[in-house]
């Protein structure tokens, strides 16, 4: 029943073509039908055609216009063949073919024009049916133009709303791997530190500092799956970052320039997670004993840059600096992460402040 309801249309139209011709033909008994062979084959053929409206809908409107050039001056009684044309003219306009849908009703009225001038046994279709005609296709292309705008504009909401929905999901899995990242990181390195620990206090601070990381873990993680609707990290919490990092070792300085300051909350954000990857990161793969946190506050811009006294070499593996970039980007900044020439490894981030 599929193909039914596909071709709903086409069949509706073809029913009422066949049926208002074969009443015309039934109640003009006064003739004998003219040509009645080729009225038919014509008819035929034009609702055959009409099937065809969604792959070629401007050829099919021309095809249906050609069927009514032939079939009204060579045969009669006259039928409901224009009632084809009219409905693919309609389908042309709303495909967004509306140029060529106008060129036809002009083609169409231009040829109705012609064929009454030379007709020798006088006129078929007197002023007011003429204008009536014209009103009639040039409303049929506007409807169409009409329903093709509209679709249009459905279409580009439902590309604006999967164009939210990515950015929101790319944006969630940002801040799970910002939140769960940093967190496991100093798990990871405290859990490590106790193993290799035999003295039993060291190895206890270490566990209490994996418990005080896994319970914020577990709070920002609950944050964030409730559709990151609780207030958003900012820079004030920048110390209780430097805190948990230096637990498991590293020594954390935080530097300011300039007058510290308010931002907006997308800013605020991006600085705080580029912060805290950072770090994350000098945990894991830095092997280093000291980090510098700088945020300077200009006019125009925040500029966040994190070094330290690693290893350098190489950015770390893993999708926290291509996250740290795109956080900048989003907001018309850029961030670069590189090794530094007197050793160890710069990450900094310019982020407007709109």
């Amino acid at each position: 029943m599929s193909w039914l309801r596909r071709y709903a249309a086409e069949l509706v139209v073809t029913a009422a073509v066949l049926a208002g011709t074969l009443f015309a033909v039934l109640s003009d008994r006064a003739d004998p039908p003219h040509h009645a062979v080729l009225g038919w084959v014509l008819t035929v053929l034009c609702c055959a055609a009409v099937f065809f409206r969604r792959q070629y809908p401007l050829s099919v409107a021309g095809f249906a216009l050609v069927c009514c050039a032939l079939y009204y001056p060579l045969t009669d009684p006259d039928g409901l063949v224009l009632l084809a044309f009219a409905y693919t003219l309609y389908n042309a306009a709303a495909t967004g073919r509306i140029r060529g849908a106008a060129l036809l009703v002009v083609a169409a009225m231009a040829g109705v024009a012609a064929g009454e001038i030379s007709s020798r046994t006088g006129r078929h279709v007197d002023n007011f049916a003429f204008f009536l005609m014209t009103g009639w296709f040039v409303a049929l292309v506007a409807g169409g133009a009409v329903a093709h705008y509209r679709a249009e504009a459905e279409r580009t909401k439902e590309a604006e709303a999967r164009a939210r929905a990515t950015d929101e999901r790319l944006r969630i899995a940002r801040e799970l791997h910002d939140v769960l990242g940093h967190h496991l990181a100093l798990i990871n390195v405290q859990a490590g530190a106790a193993l290799h620990r035999r003295d039993p206090a060291q190895a206890e601070e270490a566990l209490g500092t994996i418990k005080d990381a896994s319970k914020t873990a577990l709070q920002e993680l609950r944050a964030t799956l409730g559709m990151l609707r609780q207030a958003e990290p900012s820079l004030s919490r920048v110390a209780e970052l430097a805190e948990s990092v230096g637990a498991s070792g590293l020594t954390v300085r935080t530097e300011i320039d300039g007058v510290a300051r308010d931002l907006p909350p997308d800013v605020e954000h991006a600085a705080f997670r580029v912060v805290q990857e950072a770090l994350t990161n000098v945990a894991k793969h830095a092997a280093a004993k000291t980090v510098v946190v700088r945020l300077a506050y200009g006019a125009d811009a925040l500029s966040v840059q994190v070094d330290d006294d690693g290893r350098g070499g190489d950015a770390p593996p893993g999708t926290g600096i291509r996250g740290m970039a795109e956080r900048a980007r989003a907001l018309g900044g850029e961030l670069t992460a590189a090794p530094r020439e007197g050793g160890g490894y710069r990450v900094r981030a310019r982020l407007p402040v709109r």
